[in-house]
């Protein structure tokens, strides 16, 4: 966005791949800022999860201390929304939800890339997700898998239109699930582009848009635990209707 002021805004440009040696063409085994955020977040989960607890210290250091924080948080809300069946996945759900929450976390310093911010991460991440609920609950059921698109407790006319209803909202749900880290990821790191853009030009008055950049990144890094939060919880209820009773 430009102005005659000489003001110019781009908060799309930070979420732009490119390489990381030269120039030229993307190809799929580029090196590129995306992968190599995506690697240093792989590196901060072992480092907090694996060599955190390594020694397994009766008085516990940061790390294990971190480590042990992320296991009994995400294993209480495994328990809690999958029940007794579903707890079998619990290294899993750890497992997104610290990939998550540390990409996340990571996008927010300053000269970072923000990987989930693109939707071909998150799309990534919701297919694994909706493969893995799928081939459970044919797994575990068999046919009687497509008994949750039956709504039995429905008038007798009106389960076909429920059943249809159903089985395009079990399809939606990767879409659903990826825009949503997605989006919410990346309008906040534009908003906070905008800002900048702005303090850059207002000379004294650029104490505004500091202190509402102040208030934006408090504000993302609740989005950034929340957001992982909801994409875990998210397949926790998705493994619970795999695993558990349909609708009745």
């Amino acid at each position: 966005m430009a102005s005659e002021g000489g003001l110019s805004i781009d908060p799309m440009h930070q979420f732009q791949i490119v390489p990381l040696f030269g120039e030229g063409p993307l190809h799929w085994y580029t090196p590129t800022n995306q992968t190599l955020w995506l690697a240093v977040t792989v590196l901060a989960v072992i480092g907090v999860l694996v060599l955190g607890s390594t020694r397994r210290a009766i008085i516990p250091g940061r790390l294990q201390s971190m480590g042990e924080v992320f296991y009994s948080f995400v294993h209480s809300m495994v328990e809690d929304v999958t029940g007794h069946e579903g707890a079998k996945f619990f290294p899993y759900i750890m497992v997104l939800f610290t990939f998550i929450v540390t990409a996340n976390l990571m996008g927010l310093i300053p000269g970072a890339f923000a990987s989930t911010s693109h939707i071909a991460v998150t799309a990534t991440l919701a297919l694994a997700v909706f493969l893995t609920v799928t081939l459970v609950g044919l797994y575990k059921k068999g046919i009687g898998f497509l008994a949750m698109f039956w709504v039995t407790s429905a008038p007798l006319a009106l389960r076909p239109i429920l059943a249809l209803i159903e089985v395009i909202s079990y399809f939606v749900r990767p879409v659903s699930h990826s825009i949503r880290l997605g989006g919410n990821m990346m309008a906040g790191h534009a908003v906070m582009k905008v800002f900048a853009g702005f303090a850059g030009v207002m000379g004294i008055g650029s104490i505004v848009p500091i202190a509402a950049i102040a208030a934006i990144y408090g504000l993302e890094l609740l989005v950034a635990v929340v957001q992982a939060y909801v994409f875990a919880i998210l397949t926790c209820v998705y493994l619970r209707d795999a695993v558990g009773e349909a609708h009745h």
